[in-house]
């Protein structure tokens, strides 16, 4: 959660955070404004900040410090979780975890759709209902068809649309509802 969310979710202004948190206002008002880094502040400045906000350093901190990796790297990476779990040990770790709602909150929507979509394909191949703590995100849509990087590749090599074509009709339907082009997460890669 950045500085300007929860000053929304308080409805608190600048001026009154830099009273609350007793940093001064033009510190405040930088950091809000993208002039001076929150992460680079000292842990009292952070501290004051997120107690006056009621969230915690961690939370105030998150977004400044987590870095996003390519979407193929997150792919794989959720290929290989499920290959080294297991798929029940990795429907329980990705439940407990709330990794779904946390990338949706960050605004990173392909990897917060991408590993619901995992999470529905498991459940559907192993006989499991669906967790229904997720039903909201089930009704989201990507903009825009999100395909494999080497489908994407074959297509524009060969200049051939077609195969993007072939590649979403045979797309696991799971990850297809949001519009998600994947047709194998089985990778032995």
């Amino acid at each position: 959660m950045t500085i300007q969310d929860a000053l929304k979710l308080k409805s608190m202004s600048i001026y009154r955070l830099a009273k609350t948190s007793e940093v001064p206002y033009a510190t405040v008002n930088d950091i809000c404004n993208g002039k001076a880094q929150l992460e680079k502040c000292s842990a009292e400045t952070i501290y004051r900040i997120a107690h006056a906000l009621d969230i915690t350093m961690e939370e105030l901190l998150a977004p400044y410090i987590l870095k996003r990796s390519s979407f193929e790297n997150f792919k794989s990476t959720i290929c290989h979780r499920v290959k080294e779990l297991g798929d029940i040990d990795f429907i329980a770790d990705t439940l407990e975890s709330q990794e779904i709602r946390t990338y949706y909150d960050r605004k990173w929507y392909p990897e917060s759709l991408y590993l619901l979509a995992m999470l529905d394909y498991i459940s559907r191949e192993n006989d499991i209902p669906l967790c229904d703590e997720y039903d909201d995100l089930r009704r989201c849509k990507l903009k825009k068809p999100v395909y494999p990087a080497s489908i994407r590749a074959v297509s524009a090599a060969s200049k051939d649309k077609s195969v993007l074509h072939k590649a979403a009709m045979t797309a696991i339907p799971e990850f297809k509802r949001f519009n998600i082009i994947e047709n194998e997460v089985r990778r032995t890669v």
